[in-house]
């Protein structure tokens, strides 16, 4: 039986992977490291110490990894003050599952990053716990922000629901064990060994409902009354 809700952010509620692309390749550029298509990729899921070390070491940039995140988050931060990238429909659908159930947010972002979106949307409130994967030990596919949030929450990760886009997030949702709903991101879709591990997979946030939820309900965890 579903308990709680754990909701990515980038790709789910926001629409930031192309802009952290963005972001990233203009920085790599500027300071002239060798970008690829596959860097992007690459770096969906994870956490700001290990894409800042990507951008060190195979991106071939000279500052630090730490300077290197700094700088990136601080351009992210400009951006989201601009103009914050909501997704159509987002800041609807988690109003929706915050009525049934609580919720956790898990994400690769930056606590920073994290913080600011939720309280330029409106949404800080529905959320009980946020835990970025900078505050555990590896970030997405692993399953470890999914089990911190499951574990602030108070709540067994098999008894919690993952709302996720890409295929690293749906396979850290899977490995901890969670059920997954899949919203797939139109840019960077997730490859088919990834999009199989969800019990639903949607067209768009929009379509995000609490009954979406119970009729995936796996028979070996379902209410019996």
């Amino acid at each position: 039986m579903i308990e709680a809700v754990v909701f990515d952010l980038d790709g789910v509620i926001l629409d930031t992977e192309e802009l952290w692309d963005e972001v990233r390749e203009g920085f790599a550029r500027e300071h002239g490291g060798r970008w690829s298509d596959r860097a992007q990729a690459d770096m969906m899921g994870m956490s700001s110490p290990e894409w800042s070390r990507y951008m060190h070491d195979v991106v071939g940039l000279a500052e630090p990894a730490e300077e290197i995140n700094r700088e990136v988050v601080g351009r992210m931060l400009d951006r989201y003050a601009r103009q914050l990238p909501l997704i159509d429909g987002s800041v609807a659908a988690v109003e929706r599952i915050a009525e049934r159930w609580p919720l956790a947010l898990a994400s690769s972002s930056n606590r920073g990053l994290i913080d600011q979106a939720l309280e330029m949307s409106g949404l800080a409130p529905r959320f009980r716990a946020t835990v970025s994967s900078e505050e555990v030990e590896r970030g997405k596919p692993a399953p470890d922000v999914y089990l911190e949030a499951a574990r602030r929450l108070n709540i067994d990760p098999t008894h919690c629901a993952a709302i996720e886009d890409s295929g690293n997030g749906i396979r850290s949702a899977d490995a901890a064990g969670m059920l997954v709903v899949a919203i797939p991101n139109p840019t960077f879709r997730p490859p088919d060994d990834a999009l199989a591990l969800a019990e639903v997979v949607l067209d768009s946030i929009g379509n995000l409902e609490p009954a979406v939820l119970t009729a995936a309900e796996r028979p070996s965890t379902a209410s019996s009354g």
